[in-house]
């Protein structure tokens, strides 16, 4: 968890990792040819969450907090034919502006991993 003293205030603000995750989870979403986040069984569940209208945000996404900084590891499924390299770019581009935004934290380190290609299927008539 992150715990950031206040300026020029008592106190703590405590931010709990599950919601760092949530949020560079969201980021990645946002972005365009993310099919979806997460390996296999992490979408399995995440199919059955959705089912009973209980998306877990952060599903695809592990973070490690530290006092001033975040380390993330993002697991996602690019649309076919996006290019990857650029996927994994604006993927980091976008978790990392929502870390130092919305966290208040500095982005250490961001690792995209393309666990699958999503290829739409022709819908037939």
């Amino acid at each position: 968890m992150s715990n950031t003293t206040t300026l020029n205030r008592p106190g703590s603000t405590t931010i709990a990792d599950e919601v760092v995750e949530k949020i560079a989870g969201i980021a990645a979403r946002e972005v365009s040819g993310v099919h979806d986040l997460g390996g296999g069984a992490a979408r399995a569940i995440g199919a059955i969450r959705n089912a009973v209208h209980q998306q877990d945000r952060g599903q695809g996404v592990k973070v490690e907090v530290g006092e001033t900084q975040v380390a993330a590891d993002i697991t996602l499924v690019a649309e076919y034919p996006v290019e990857l390299q650029q996927l994994a770019s604006n993927v980091r581009s976008s978790v990392e502006s929502a870390i130092t935004t919305i966290v208040g934290l500095q982005a250490a380190e961001i690792n995209v991993t393309v666990s699958d290609v999503h290829i739409e299927m022709p819908k037939e008539s």
